[in-house]
Order: structure tokens, then C-alpha cells, then sequence
């Protein structure tokens, strides 16, 4: 990565479907019967008007008994939540079930921004504050929450809760991006330049190349078994920036030194990573994004209580994995939270 890789100026998003005001509180959800949203209002940011959404899952024909479990799920990048079976499968656990689209990400995001952008992942702490809020005020002070989160959000989220004692009871991280493909030395060598286009052109959107690998696996029309949002998770994905980068970078050299979180944690991800630069039909069974046996090295790191669980056949996103292994992911899910995930 260097400075001619970088066109002279951000692209903001466009064409994207927009989302409720803020004060029109609980609204029927693009999902369908069953799910809202609920837009958070946030502080404006050097773009403008910032929002957060939070989905919640109430299916008509559920028990009206108040949980007194509840469920937080955060996404990954180039992300947003529509895993409908998640939902559901929280729900036949007895957890009320949430989920945050974070700023600039899916329901979140507005014309005027730089989709997925921050410059520090401990921006998010607002709406992750402002998330468990509302699961409170429905839910009652004493309910016990379990963060789950995938990817990108399974970064935020560790560092999110060690700011916040005491407020998460256990976390169950989906292939969680805890450090930079290739390990802690490309990390290092890569950070001064990073740090040197973030001071200056911190939302310039970085030259990459996106194969689609990854969404071939999953979306219908390639042979997947899911539908999406395509104007709220693209392929080609979103630009990466120098500014997000860094932010990415500064968040794995955290979990690196070591977090303390004082609830268990379950770290899922595939048994085998398939990471290349030609299409194969293995990445069907495999992650095509991460590498998880260095996301299975770092998890230990996270705090004294970790279990892993490699998932054979597993892609990127357990969830939307083929039948067997998210069968299996969902098995494994249910017999950690009996031992361990409530606290």
C-alpha cells in the first residue's frame, strides 16, 4: 500500500435505500413480519446528521412474557443484518433478539456519508451504549445480555465491552477479525504508511481488488443460499480507507497486548481457510476472507475464559454457511450457552 494508490478524493455512497426518521420510533422492518427497527439518533459527525438502527425480532405469535435474556448482534464490514435464521434461532432459545446496524453501515447509511467509515472503533461506543439502552428500558435493568458478533463487529465488540464492565454476561464471536491477514509483523510494517496517508488523505478510498469470491459463495444468484441488499452490501465492496485502516490496525495491536474480558467468550470460526486469487470451489466449505487459524491463535488472548470451535465446511459467516456446518455451528452455540454463556 502506498500513496499512488490513492485517487484524490472519496466517493460518498449513493443510490441508497433510505431509512426511517428518528422519531418515528418502532417501524415494520425490510425483513418482514416479525422484525422492526428503530432509529438512534447520534451526534453529528464532520459529515452531518449520524444515525444508528436497532432490528428487533417479535414473531405474533410469541408468548407476551418479558425475557430475561436478551441478545445483541453486531455485523461485519461491508455488512449489515438480514440473517432472518439467526433471529428465529434465538428466539426458540428464550432470548429476546436485537440487532445493530452501526453508523454507515446498511439501514444506517445516508447519501452524504463514506459507507462503513470511522477513524477509531471506539466511535461505536455510542450506539452500543444507546443499543443497550433500549434493550434495558424493554427488558429491565437485571436481564442478561450476550453479545454476538461477526467479523469486523466481532473487533469492536471485545474492546467495546473491556471499556465496559460489568454491562455484557457472555459474547459469541463469528469469525472474529482479531489481527491483519499475515500476522502481527505485516501489521507493523504496515502501519507507518497507514498512519501516513490517515494524516492525510484519511478517506481516500484506497485501490483494491474485490474477486467477489466471497459473495459467490453466498448469495443466490452464484450458487449461495441467501438474498441481500445489494445497495447496502455491494460487490465490488465498499472502498477501504486510510482512516478506517488505521482504526482496524490500532484495534488488532490492542487485542495483540492482551483484553481481560471477565465473561466467557466463544470464539467460532472455519476449520480451514481458503485464500486465493483464483476461484476455487473449496472456498464453498471454507472462509475465502481470514485467515482462521491465526483467528483461532488470537482468540486465547481475549480473556481467561475462551473456548474455540473450528466448524468444519464453514464458510466466513458460520450463519450463512451450508446446511451441515451451520447446523453444527448452531449446536455448538446451544451447548456452550448451557455451560457457559449467560454468566
Amino acid at each position: 500500500m502506498t500513496a499512488r494508490d490513492v485517487p484524490a478524493a472519496p466517493a460518498p455512497a449513493t443510490d441508497v435505500p433510505p431509512g426511517p426518521p428518528a422519531e418515528a420510533g418502532w417501524v415494520p422492518d425490510v425483513l418482514g413480519e416479525g422484525f422492526e427497527a428503530l432509529t438512534l439518533p447520534l451526534a453529528d459527525d464532520d459529515e452531518g446528521e449520524v444515525v444508528a438502527t436497532l432490528v428487533r425480532y417479535r414473531p405474533p405469535d410469541a408468548v407476551e412474557v418479558r425475557p430475561a435474556r436478551a441478545v445483541l448482534y453486531l455485523h461485519g464490514w461491508n455488512d449489515y443484518f438480514f440473517q432472518v435464521p439467526l433471529a428465529r434461532y434465538w428466539h426458540a432459545q428464550g432470548a429476546a433478539f436485537y440487532a445493530l446496524d452501526l453508523r454507515k453501515y446498511g439501514r444506517s447509511l445516508r447519501p452524504h456519508q463514506t459507507p462503513n467509515y470511522v477513524d477509531d472503533l471506539a466511535v461505536y461506543d455510542e450506539e452500543l451504549d444507546a443499543a443497550v439502552d433500549v434493550v434495558r428500558a424493554e427488558l429491565g435493568e437485571h436481564a442478561r445480555l450476550m453479545v454476538m458478533a461477526h467479523s469486523t463487529g466481532g473487533l469492536v465488540a471485545p474492546l467495546w465491552a473491556q471499556r465496559r464492565p460489568g454491562v455484557v454476561s457472555g459474547m459469541v464471536l463469528n469469525a472474529p477479525w482479531l489481527e491483519l491477514r499475515g500476522s502481527t509483523v505485516l501489521r507493523t510494517l504496515s502501519m507507518p504508511v497507514v498512519q501516513a496517508l490517515a494524516r492525510t488523505q484519511p478517506k481516500a478510498p484506497l485501490i483494491t481488488t474485490d474477486p467477489g469470491f466471497y459473495a459467490r459463495t453466498i448469495h443466490v444468484d452464484h450458487g449461495g443460499e441467501w438474498e441481500y441488499d445489494t445497495a447496502w452490501r455491494p460487490t465490488p465492496y465498499f472502498p477501504v480507507r486510510p482512516g478506517w485502516i488505521q482504526a482496524i490496525l490500532t484495534g488488532h495491536a490492542r487485542v495483540a497486548r492482551g483484553l481481560d474480558l471477565p465473561f466467557p467468550v466463544l470464539v467460532a470460526v472455519s476449520a480451514r481457510s481458503v485464500l486465493q486469487t483464483r476461484w476455487r470451489e473449496a472456498m464453498r466449505e471454507a472462509d475465502a476472507v481470514l485467515d482462521v487459524d491465526l483467528l483461532a491463535r488470537r482468540a486465547v488472548l481475549l480473556g481467561p475464559v475462551v473456548t474455540v470451535v473450528r466448524i468444519a465446511g464453514g464458510l466466513h459467516d458460520l450463519t450463512l454457511s451450508r446446511a451441515p456446518a451451520r447446523e453444527r455451528f448452531y449446536a455448538e452455540v446451544t451447548r456452550w450457552t448451557a455451560a457457559y454463556g449467560w454468566g
